[in-house]
């Protein structure tokens, strides 16, 4: 089963907060938690920390700057191209934020909805920049940038010196003699003179092991402390979510396009090979009967019983096209007959159970037979399992699907398989394909899809 299965997810793509390293995702005999201090990402979010605080500056001056200006020379025209410059510059800030979290964090954020001027020239395009609701959300993050950075470069740098200063102690602690005039480390020091050093070999090796906690925990509270600009960054110089819709269903209204030409052409296909053709030679041998009915009756009986053969084939084949095109035992009867009818032509055993109340929208329920269909097709195919299993059934406002065998296992739906279609279709109508399929077996597939009233 190597072909037709995938083993990954497929749905609308959408940023991920988290970001991925490779080294991560490669077997490690330290643990996590050992390991965190000097993995490359955790320096590159140090790094990023740092650096947010210049920037942060920069960008929070800028904003002000241009805000302030901008506004207070509103009474004259030169406000409105001030103003509209300083949304301008906020927005290249934005890019190069983006930038620095793609390189830095992992974070891959894509650019907002480009600037739609209504017609050429300075004015439009000001007009737009002031219009624009992606301007307004990059002058917010240049104002929130500089509070948050300085807290968390405040934050980061606290924690990652003393660590590492207080781990390496040992190694160090022998320069407060000999160029501080102190013994060591002072930990207390009263007004009557009496001060407490960290000298001895006890003291030294406490504080090399408070410095070792201190380090390891650090990875973590910069991780934290980089969520929430993952957050800033996905949430304030990100496509808004109405683009993204928009965008999304402009990708899947194609899709549907497709697949809807794709369809008439396979039906076209189908009647001009299959029903039409035999259509066309029973007229043809009728017309020689009809020819030979006075000269041979006995012939002419031949090939009238020849000819009605060929009726009932191109009957069958007509009722097999319409059951490509939507079954009547679906429209009839719902998911339960019409999968039960699916499982009895499949050439493994196939259990099926269907625990719904009530009928999804016709859509929907024509999209899920078909979707087991082809599933179902594909066990039969490639799969070399015993038995199968469908399960169907409603979670709150989603209609699951899964479909299960023992066999192979082992398929790829990144391959540019049947199943890999299967995934577009799915995520027109904002449905899910989950494919989990090692090698060796078993292959679970789980489909989801909007639940729609009829």
């Amino acid at each position: 089963m190597a072909t037709d299965y995938g083993q990954g997810y497929t749905h609308m793509d959408r940023p991920d907060f988290r970001g991925t390293d490779v080294e991560e995702r490669r077997p490690h005999r330290l643990p996590a938690g050992l390991r965190a201090p000097v993995e490359a990402r955790t320096w590159r979010e140090f790094g990023y920390t740092m650096l947010s605080l210049p920037i942060g500056i920069t960008s929070f001056v800028f904003a002000i700057t241009m805000l302030s200006l901008g506004v207070g020379l509103l009474i004259t025209f030169i406000g409105i191209p001030v103003l509209a410059a300083g949304l301008a510059g906020c927005r290249g800030i934005g890019a190069l934020e983006r930038t620095r979290a793609r390189g830095l964090l992992g974070l891959d954020v894509a650019a907002p909805e480009p600037l739609r001027p209504k017609g050429g020239g300075p004015m439009a395009y000001m007009g737009a920049v002031l219009k624009s609701g992606a301007s307004w959300r990059h002058v917010l993050y240049s104002l929130l940038m500089l509070p948050w950075s300085v807290f968390s470069f405040a934050v980061a740098i606290v924690f990652w010196a003393y660590g590492w200063l207080m781990l390496t102690y040992p190694l160090w602690f022998w320069l407060f003699p000999m160029y501080g005039g102190q013994d060591g480390i002072q930990l207390y020091g009263g007004d009557d003179g009496h001060r407490i050093y960290l000298d001895n070999p006890f003291e030294i090796g406490i504080t090399a092991a408070t410095g070792l906690l201190v380090t390891l925990a650090t990875p973590w509270i910069l991780r934290a402390l980089t969520t929430v600009d993952r957050v800033l960054v996905y949430g304030l110089l990100g496509p808004s979510r109405l683009a993204t819709r928009v965008v999304e269903l402009e990708s899947d209204r194609g899709v549907v396009v497709d697949t809807a030409a794709a369809d008439l052409r396979r039906i076209e296909r189908d009647l001009h090979d299959g029903a039409q053709a035999r259509l066309v030679a029973l007229a043809m041998d009728l017309g020689l009967a009809k020819e030979k009915l006075a000269e041979d009756p006995e012939a002419a009986a031949r090939m009238v019983d020849e000819a009605h053969g060929e009726v009932k084939v191109a009957l069958q084949e007509l009722r097999d096209l319409a059951r490509g095109i939507h079954p009547a035992v679906l429209t009839d009867r719902g998911l339960d007959a019409a999968l039960s009818s699916l499982a009895a032509r499949c050439t493994v055993p196939v259990q099926v159970e269907v625990d719904l109340t009530s009928r999804p929208a016709a859509a929907i329920e024509g999209i899920a037979y078909f979707t087991v269909s082809e599933l179902l097709q594909n066990i039969s195919k490639h799969s070399g399992a015993r038995n199968a299993g469908v399960d169907v059934w409603r979670a709150e406002n989603r209609l699951m699907l899964q479909v299960t065998d023992n066999g192979t296992g082992g398929a790829d739906v990144s391959a540019g398989s049947g199943l890999a279609g299967l995934a577009e279709r799915l995520d027109a109508v904002d449905g899910i394909l989950v494919v989990d399929s090692p090698q060796g077996g078993p292959t679970t597939i789980t489909a989801e899809l909007p639940w729609r009233q009829p």
